[in-house]
């Protein structure tokens, strides 16, 4: 909702200050300016008007210029109220208002450019690995099950994967008596070291949430931040580098197929159309169940070392599992389009997000 509102103020704000352009150039009966404005004054309204339009224009599209033009408008409009003050006081409330915004903008820039650092190093990192094709021979030591899955999601005869972006959009929740907040994100990960960086963007009871997960070869830190300002919750540790690393090797399995050929993968057992296998890296092993179809989709992970965050503050390592459906062809990859996260506590199964495939690249 707020997005909205801010729109909504930047539009009619900037139309408000073409008035001082009409009154300069004598455009219609300006009443509301009383005091005369010289025709170069008044080009300084007409732009200042544009100024928050495309700050506008910006903010709509995530474009993170956006705060740098709303400062530098609202400062010049706070100039041109001063000196039209007697008429244009109440546009004092208006770029008030602005200036909140903008100094929420600026931490949010600050925040975000935390993420997209991390992944400018991990991108230079693997600018310059050969561009093998991943082929049959590149499968041969994998379980039936697992070589289906390739196959299905049309990864052979293309590059090796080193690395992936994922766009996603969906919700999520920290408790089932909570409201779920509606998120997007997106995330690169990197497969020689194994690096995943995860950003997200939810709405919490009307306010922005950004939240940061950083993965790094074992190494692994949360930020959730209110505002991109106030810390909500931060994690890091055994417990968390162990959780992640089961989360890296859930994305392995569910968004990129072709890095199952990875040498820190064990297949430890196969029945029918499920298979155990371990990832190791860095002194951390966890394990899962891949399961498949028919058609030879993966349709869920599970793993039990992964650890959830219980309400009084303590960890708890539960059943975790990601269900995956809706298959469809994303950039020439046939991958599911739709998981659930679950935990499965003492009571019953608590799903706690959701996920929608926006978008997925590779390499």
């Amino acid at each position: 909702m707020y997005k909205y509102i801010f729109a909504f103020l930047l539009f009619i704000h900037g139309l408000i200050h073409f008035m001082g352009f009409a009154k300069a150039y004598n455009y219609g009966n300006i009443t509301q300016l009383s005091k005369e404005i010289s025709k170069p004054i008044g080009m300084v309204w007409l732009t200042t008007g544009f100024l928050f339009l495309i700050c506008l224009a910006l903010y709509l599209f995530k474009n993170q210029s956006w705060a740098y033009f709303g400062l530098i408008a609202m400062v010049v409009s706070q100039i041109l109220i001063i000196y039209n003050w007697q008429d244009a006081k109440v546009g004092t409330i208006a770029n008030v208002l602005i200036l909140v915004f903008v100094i929420i903008g600026f931490f949010q820039i600050k925040f975000k450019n935390e993420y997209k650092s991390e992944v400018k190093i991990g991108l230079l990192h693997t600018k310059n690995l050969p561009k093998t094709l991943l082929s049959e021979d590149s499968i041969t030591d994998l379980p039936e099950p697992v070589k289906k899955y390739i196959r299905y999601a049309d990864c052979l005869d293309k590059p090796i994967v080193h690395n992936f972006r994922i766009d996603f959009s969906g919700k999520i929740r920290s408790h089932e008596k909570r409201d779920w907040m509606h998120l997007t994100s997106e995330q690169y990960n990197f497969i020689p070291t194994p690096t995943r960086l995860f950003y997200l963007d939810a709405t919490m009871k009307g306010l922005p949430v950004a939240g940061f997960h950083c993965f790094k070869n074992g190494i692994a830190y949360m930020d959730i931040r209110l505002l991109s300002l106030f810390k909500v919750e931060f994690q890091k540790g055994a417990v968390m580098n162990e959780s992640e690393t089961v989360t890296f090797f859930n994305d392995m399995c569910c968004m990129a197929p072709a890095t199952l050929i990875d040498k820190r993968i064990e297949w430890l057992q196969v029945e029918e159309n499920k298979v155990k296998a371990s990832f190791t890296n860095n002194g951390i092993t966890i394990s899962a169940w891949l399961y498949f179809n028919e058609k030879g989709e993966l349709v869920n992970f599970v793993s039990e070392d992964r650890s959830a965050l219980l309400e009084d503050g303590t960890t708890k390592k539960l059943k975790w599992n990601t269900p995956l459906r809706d298959y469809k062809t994303i950039n020439g990859y046939k991958l599911a389009s739709y998981a659930e996260a679950i935990y499965t506590y003492p009571d019953g199964d608590f799903t706690y997000a959701t996920f929608d495939l926006e978008d997925v690249g590779f390499n």
